[in-house]
């Protein structure tokens, strides 16, 4: 199950500004990508700022890089009074993943697995809205946390209507990310006060509409494991720097571990014997549960060499002999 999309619209000269813009080219893309290495599993994605444009902040679309935020749509928190509920199946943006996933799933069938992201999670679409440092300053005030809750409440249930649009595209399956409730930036104790139970309603609507659902967090989530596979989700996509020996105990017979070669330093870096090493100690440690995806960490870079994409599949190939 690769997080490929830059490496894939790379390795067809696509620009990201082409690749967003058009789901043709995000479905011929990742059509392309399968074809070329004989992977499993299409996590259909485009950037981590779709959500964030849809409900008013403003959004920098690089040439060729993902898109990205350039502010806040709330200069203070009470502003989230003044919200308005938004239709996303009315924006382009959106659009785009949903049509991508129904041309993705024409395409493959029951062939290729097809993975739904659904870009940002409520804690971090939250912090995206309010600005991070204006939401982590936010978060040490408690007189303003009715309002924090009733941001977050917000940002949840336009996390489940994509959910829900994603569905209905077609997708096999459902995620999203909260990256910004990672132990990098926020203790564990915040973490399951204000991101764990938005997480868990989110799952909870992808599963009311019959689909598992994966969660991803950056960084090093070995603090909050447990708290994350008491989420419901299925499955954890988690980065490199995670204890993955912990990760290994907190997720058997719980939750599928997705993951999780580091992207840059042996995907991006790495020798293909290097890539095969590490994969080969990864597809060691969860021999003894069904409950493991061969990914990378986090999105695997543009620049990341073919050789190292093959040196993965094919020891992963090999561990399944």
């Amino acid at each position: 199950m690769l997080h490929n999309f830059m490496l894939a619209a790379r390795e067809c000269g696509v620009t990201m500004r082409q690749f967003r813009q058009e789901a043709r080219v995000v479905a011929d893309c990742f059509i392309a990508a399968v074809e070329r290495y004989q992977y499993d599993s299409v996590v259909v994605d485009v950037d981590t700022a779709t959500l964030a444009g849809a409900v008013g902040v403003p959004v920098d679309f690089p040439e060729d890089e993902p898109a990205r935020c350039c502010g806040a749509r709330l200069g203070d928190l009470e502003m989230v009074e003044e919200l308005q509920p938004v239709d996303l199946a009315k924006d382009g943006r959106v659009q785009v993943w949903l049509e991508a996933t129904r041309l993705l799933k024409e395409h493959f069938g029951q062939e290729v697995f097809i993975r739904g992201n659904c870009d940002q999670a409520p804690f971090s679409l939250a912090c995206l809205m309010r600005s991070p440092e204006g939401w982590m300053l936010d978060l040490l005030a408690p007189k303003k946390e009715p309002l924090i809750h009733q941001l977050l409440g917000y940002c949840a249930a336009v996390a489940r209507q994509f959910i829900r649009l994603m569905a209905e595209a077609g997708a096999d399956m459902t995620s999203n990310g909260d990256s910004l409730a990672s132990p990098d930036l926020i203790a564990p104790a915040m973490y399951r006060r204000f991101a764990l139970p938005y997480e868990s309603w989110v799952i909870a609507g992808a599963h009311e509409l019959g689909l598992p659902h994966a969660l991803h967090i950056c960084g090093n989530t070995t603090r909050i494991l447990a708290d994350m596979v008491a989420s419901g989700a299925d499955g954890l996509e988690l980065d490199y720097k995670t204890d993955v020996r912990a990760a290994h105990d907190a997720l058997k017979g719980r939750a599928a571990f997705i993951g999780n070669l580091d992207p840059a330093g042996v995907l991006l870096n790495g020798s293909p014997g290097l890539v095969a090493e590490k994969t080969r100690a990864l597809i060691e440690l969860f021999a003894d549960t069904p409950g493991f995806i061969l990914n990378a960490g986090c999105a695997i870079p543009p620049g990341t060499p073919a050789a190292n994409v093959r040196a993965m599949i094919e020891a992963a190939r090999a561990g399944k002999g």
